[in-house]
Protein backbone atom coordinates (compact mmCIF):
# COMPACT_ATOMS: atom_id res chain seq x y z
CA UNK A 1 0.00 0.00 0.00
CA UNK A 2 1.57 2.58 -1.00
CA UNK A 3 -0.89 5.86 -1.83
CA UNK A 4 -2.19 7.31 1.11
CA UNK A 5 -5.67 8.93 0.91
CA UNK A 6 -7.51 11.52 2.96
CA UNK A 7 -10.60 12.64 3.38
CA UNK A 8 -11.41 15.76 6.13
CA UNK A 9 -13.83 18.49 6.04
CA UNK A 10 -14.33 22.03 7.93
CA UNK A 11 -17.52 24.12 8.11
CA UNK A 12 -15.60 27.76 8.39
CA UNK A 13 -16.30 31.18 6.86
CA UNK A 14 -14.16 31.76 4.01
CA UNK A 15 -13.84 35.32 1.97
CA UNK A 16 -10.91 35.11 0.33
CA UNK A 17 -12.04 31.79 -1.76
CA UNK A 18 -10.21 32.43 -5.37
CA UNK A 19 -6.18 33.27 -3.35
CA UNK A 20 -6.73 30.46 -1.40
CA UNK A 21 -8.00 27.70 -4.77
CA UNK A 22 -4.14 29.08 -6.49
CA UNK A 23 -2.41 28.33 -3.42
CA UNK A 24 -4.03 25.23 -3.00
CA UNK A 25 -4.12 24.47 -6.56
CA UNK A 26 -0.10 24.87 -6.41
CA UNK A 27 0.67 23.44 -3.29
CA UNK A 28 -0.97 19.75 -4.09
CA UNK A 29 0.27 20.47 -7.49
CA UNK A 30 4.16 20.49 -6.72
CA UNK A 31 3.43 17.46 -4.33
CA UNK A 32 2.02 15.63 -7.46
CA UNK A 33 -1.20 14.76 -5.15
CA UNK A 34 -4.43 14.41 -7.37
CA UNK A 35 -8.25 14.48 -6.13
CA UNK A 36 -10.84 16.91 -4.88
CA UNK A 37 -11.20 19.91 -2.86
CA UNK A 38 -14.03 21.92 -2.82
CA UNK A 39 -13.97 25.86 -1.37
CA UNK A 40 -17.23 27.72 -0.59
CA UNK A 41 -18.38 30.21 1.45
CA UNK A 42 -19.17 27.58 4.00
CA UNK A 43 -15.66 26.17 4.17
CA UNK A 44 -13.49 22.98 2.79
CA UNK A 45 -13.96 19.32 1.59
CA UNK A 46 -11.20 17.45 0.48
CA UNK A 47 -10.36 14.25 -0.78
CA UNK A 48 -6.68 13.66 -2.20
CA UNK A 49 -4.16 11.14 -2.64
CA UNK A 50 -0.28 10.60 -2.80
CA UNK A 51 2.82 9.45 -1.84
CA UNK A 52 2.75 9.34 2.11
CA UNK A 53 5.63 12.01 3.07
CA UNK A 54 3.48 14.39 0.23
CA UNK A 55 0.09 14.27 1.96
CA UNK A 56 1.84 15.06 5.51
CA UNK A 57 3.66 18.32 3.90
CA UNK A 58 0.70 19.36 2.31
CA UNK A 59 -0.95 18.94 5.27
CA UNK A 60 1.42 20.54 7.33
CA UNK A 61 1.83 23.62 4.79
CA UNK A 62 -2.43 23.81 4.85
CA UNK A 63 -2.19 24.14 9.01
CA UNK A 64 -0.34 27.15 9.02
CA UNK A 65 -3.40 28.72 8.17
CA UNK A 66 -4.70 29.09 11.14
CA UNK A 67 -8.62 28.41 10.60
CA UNK A 68 -7.17 24.94 9.60
CA UNK A 69 -4.80 24.30 12.62
CA UNK A 70 -7.31 21.71 13.98
CA UNK A 71 -8.75 20.10 10.39
CA UNK A 72 -9.69 16.50 11.12
CA UNK A 73 -8.36 13.96 8.58
CA UNK A 74 -9.43 10.09 8.04
CA UNK A 75 -6.66 8.39 6.12
CA UNK A 76 -6.68 4.91 4.33
CA UNK A 77 -4.70 2.91 1.49
CA UNK A 78 -4.30 1.90 -1.59
CA UNK A 79 -1.62 0.27 -4.01
CA UNK A 80 -2.51 2.67 -7.11
CA UNK A 81 -3.33 6.52 -7.40
CA UNK A 82 -7.76 6.27 -7.11
CA UNK A 83 -7.56 9.90 -8.80
CA UNK A 84 -7.20 10.61 -12.63
CA UNK A 85 -6.13 14.55 -11.71
CA UNK A 86 -6.10 17.08 -9.40
CA UNK A 87 -9.47 19.60 -8.96
CA UNK A 88 -9.77 22.66 -6.70
CA UNK A 89 -13.03 24.23 -7.14
CA UNK A 90 -15.08 26.73 -5.69
CA UNK A 91 -18.97 26.16 -5.30
CA UNK A 92 -21.92 27.76 -3.74
CA UNK A 93 -21.73 24.73 -1.06
CA UNK A 94 -18.86 22.40 -0.26
CA UNK A 95 -22.18 19.78 0.26
CA UNK A 96 -25.04 20.98 -2.28
CA UNK A 97 -28.20 20.56 0.13
CA UNK A 98 -29.39 23.69 -1.92
CA UNK A 99 -30.81 24.72 2.02
CA UNK A 100 -28.81 28.00 2.14
CA UNK A 101 -30.50 28.60 6.00
CA UNK A 102 -28.09 25.78 7.06
CA UNK A 103 -25.09 27.45 8.78
CA UNK A 104 -22.69 24.91 10.10
CA UNK A 105 -19.89 27.20 10.63
CA UNK A 106 -21.88 29.15 13.42
CA UNK A 107 -22.08 25.67 15.45
CA UNK A 108 -22.21 22.08 15.05
CA UNK A 109 -24.24 19.52 15.27
CA UNK A 110 -24.28 17.48 18.20
CA UNK A 111 -22.90 14.14 17.81
CA UNK A 112 -21.76 10.79 18.99
CA UNK A 113 -18.54 8.99 18.42
CA UNK A 114 -18.08 5.51 17.19
CA UNK A 115 -17.44 4.09 20.88
CA UNK A 116 -20.53 5.43 22.02
CA UNK A 117 -23.14 4.09 19.56
CA UNK A 118 -21.52 0.74 19.12
CA UNK A 119 -22.76 0.24 22.78
CA UNK A 120 -26.27 2.22 22.32
CA UNK A 121 -26.73 -0.21 19.02
CA UNK A 122 -25.71 -3.26 21.55
CA UNK A 123 -28.97 -2.31 23.79
CA UNK A 124 -30.75 -0.45 21.07
CA UNK A 125 -31.13 2.37 23.68
CA UNK A 126 -29.01 5.63 23.73
CA UNK A 127 -27.87 6.39 27.95
CA UNK A 128 -31.10 8.19 28.50
CA UNK A 129 -33.27 4.74 27.45
CA UNK A 130 -34.48 6.19 24.62
CA UNK A 131 -34.60 3.86 21.13
CA UNK A 132 -31.75 4.71 19.18
CA UNK A 133 -32.35 4.56 15.36
CA UNK A 134 -29.50 5.44 12.73
CA UNK A 135 -30.26 7.37 9.36
CA UNK A 136 -28.11 6.88 6.55
CA UNK A 137 -28.06 10.17 4.78
CA UNK A 138 -26.27 8.86 1.40
CA UNK A 139 -27.28 8.31 -2.09
CA UNK A 140 -29.51 5.39 -2.95
CA UNK A 141 -26.15 3.38 -4.63
CA UNK A 142 -23.97 4.03 -1.46
CA UNK A 143 -26.69 2.45 0.94
CA UNK A 144 -26.43 -0.63 -1.45
CA UNK A 145 -22.79 -1.18 -1.12
CA UNK A 146 -23.11 -1.22 3.05
CA UNK A 147 -25.52 0.39 6.08
CA UNK A 148 -25.69 -0.23 9.44
CA UNK A 149 -27.83 -2.95 10.16
CA UNK A 150 -31.46 -1.58 9.99
CA UNK A 151 -30.79 1.82 9.39
CA UNK A 152 -33.67 3.95 7.95
CA UNK A 153 -33.22 4.32 4.20
CA UNK A 154 -34.94 6.98 2.09
CA UNK A 155 -33.79 5.63 -1.40
CA UNK A 156 -32.17 9.47 -2.45
CA UNK A 157 -30.69 9.60 -5.04
CA UNK A 158 -29.03 13.15 -4.38
CA UNK A 159 -28.98 14.94 -1.22
CA UNK A 160 -30.65 17.68 -2.50
CA UNK A 161 -33.60 15.09 -2.06
CA UNK A 162 -32.82 14.71 2.36
CA UNK A 163 -34.86 17.99 3.09
CA UNK A 164 -38.22 16.98 1.38
CA UNK A 165 -37.47 13.25 2.21
CA UNK A 166 -37.23 14.49 6.18
CA UNK A 167 -40.43 16.36 6.11
CA UNK A 168 -42.50 13.79 5.08
CA UNK A 169 -40.65 11.09 7.65
CA UNK A 170 -40.50 13.20 10.01
CA UNK A 171 -43.23 11.69 12.81
CA UNK A 172 -41.67 8.55 12.37
CA UNK A 173 -38.82 9.57 14.22
CA UNK A 174 -40.81 11.18 16.65
CA UNK A 175 -39.40 9.61 20.58
CA UNK A 176 -36.70 8.37 18.95
CA UNK A 177 -32.47 8.84 19.27
CA UNK A 178 -32.18 9.33 15.63
CA UNK A 179 -28.24 9.31 14.67
CA UNK A 180 -27.09 10.61 11.04
CA UNK A 181 -24.61 9.08 9.42
CA UNK A 182 -22.73 9.20 6.13
CA UNK A 183 -19.14 8.74 4.36
CA UNK A 184 -16.73 10.84 6.47
CA UNK A 185 -19.54 13.39 8.56
CA UNK A 186 -20.28 16.29 5.97
CA UNK A 187 -23.55 14.89 5.04
CA UNK A 188 -24.90 14.03 8.22
CA UNK A 189 -23.78 17.15 9.99
CA UNK A 190 -26.06 19.07 7.69
CA UNK A 191 -28.79 16.79 8.02
CA UNK A 192 -28.29 17.02 11.90
CA UNK A 193 -28.61 20.57 11.54
CA UNK A 194 -32.02 20.44 9.17
CA UNK A 195 -33.56 17.75 11.49
CA UNK A 196 -33.17 19.79 14.50
CA UNK A 197 -34.57 23.21 12.71
CA UNK A 198 -36.98 21.11 11.24
CA UNK A 199 -38.65 19.95 14.90
CA UNK A 200 -36.50 16.91 15.46
CA UNK A 201 -35.36 17.23 19.14
CA UNK A 202 -33.31 14.28 20.00
CA UNK A 203 -30.71 13.79 16.58
CA UNK A 204 -27.11 13.41 16.75
CA UNK A 205 -24.09 12.67 13.71
CA UNK A 206 -21.93 10.21 13.57
CA UNK A 207 -18.94 12.19 14.23
CA UNK A 208 -16.55 11.56 11.38
CA UNK A 209 -18.56 9.26 9.81
CA UNK A 210 -18.74 5.59 8.32
CA UNK A 211 -14.54 5.86 7.78
CA UNK A 212 -13.83 6.87 11.72
CA UNK A 213 -16.37 3.81 12.55
CA UNK A 214 -14.43 1.77 10.99
CA UNK A 215 -11.37 2.31 12.54
CA UNK A 216 -12.72 2.71 15.85
CA UNK A 217 -14.72 -0.26 16.39
CA UNK A 218 -14.77 -2.20 12.97
CA UNK A 219 -17.89 -3.34 11.50
CA UNK A 220 -19.46 -3.80 14.36
CA UNK A 221 -23.38 -3.83 13.60
CA UNK A 222 -22.22 -2.65 9.54
CA UNK A 223 -22.80 -5.04 7.05
CA UNK A 224 -20.86 -4.47 4.09
CA UNK A 225 -18.43 -1.91 3.04
CA UNK A 226 -18.20 1.89 2.28
CA UNK A 227 -18.46 3.32 -0.84
CA UNK A 228 -16.34 6.06 -1.63
CA UNK A 229 -16.25 8.03 -4.48
CA UNK A 230 -13.15 7.32 -6.20
CA UNK A 231 -11.61 4.76 -8.51
CA UNK A 232 -11.23 2.08 -5.32
CA UNK A 233 -15.41 2.15 -5.14
CA UNK A 234 -15.30 0.58 -1.88
CA UNK A 235 -13.14 -0.27 1.42
CA UNK A 236 -13.70 -2.66 3.86
CA UNK A 237 -13.28 -2.15 7.78
CA UNK A 238 -9.58 -1.92 7.47
CA UNK A 239 -10.60 1.15 5.10
CA UNK A 240 -8.68 -1.12 1.88
CA UNK A 241 -10.20 -1.71 -1.30
CA UNK A 242 -11.82 -5.06 -1.70
CA UNK A 243 -9.85 -5.25 -5.12
CA UNK A 244 -6.73 -3.78 -6.12
CA UNK A 245 -7.59 -0.39 -8.56
CA UNK A 246 -4.66 -1.91 -10.60
CA UNK A 247 -3.45 0.99 -13.17
CA UNK A 248 -5.63 3.87 -13.85
CA UNK A 249 -6.03 2.94 -17.28
CA UNK A 250 -7.35 0.31 -16.21
CA UNK A 251 -10.01 1.97 -14.39
CA UNK A 252 -13.93 2.60 -15.83
CA UNK A 253 -15.84 5.84 -13.80
CA UNK A 254 -18.75 5.01 -11.78
CA UNK A 255 -21.76 5.74 -13.96
CA UNK A 256 -24.30 6.44 -11.32
CA UNK A 257 -21.85 9.14 -9.77
CA UNK A 258 -23.49 12.08 -11.28
CA UNK A 259 -21.27 14.71 -8.89
CA UNK A 260 -18.46 14.74 -6.49
CA UNK A 261 -20.12 14.24 -2.89
CA UNK A 262 -16.79 13.78 -1.12
CA UNK A 263 -18.20 12.58 2.64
Amino acid sequence: MQILNIAAYKFIALDDRPALQAALRDTAQSRALRGTVLLAEEGINLFLAGGSSDIHDFLAWLRLDARFQDLEVKESWSTAQPFRKLLVKIKPEIIRMDHPAIRPAAGRAPSVDATTLKRWLDTGLDDSGRPVVTLDTRNDFEVDVGTFRGAIDWRITKFTEFPQALLKHRDELRGKTVVSFCTGGIRCEKAAIFMHEAGVENVVQLDGGILKYFGDVGLAHFDGECFVFDARRAVNAALTPKVDVGALSDIRPVQTVKSCQLV
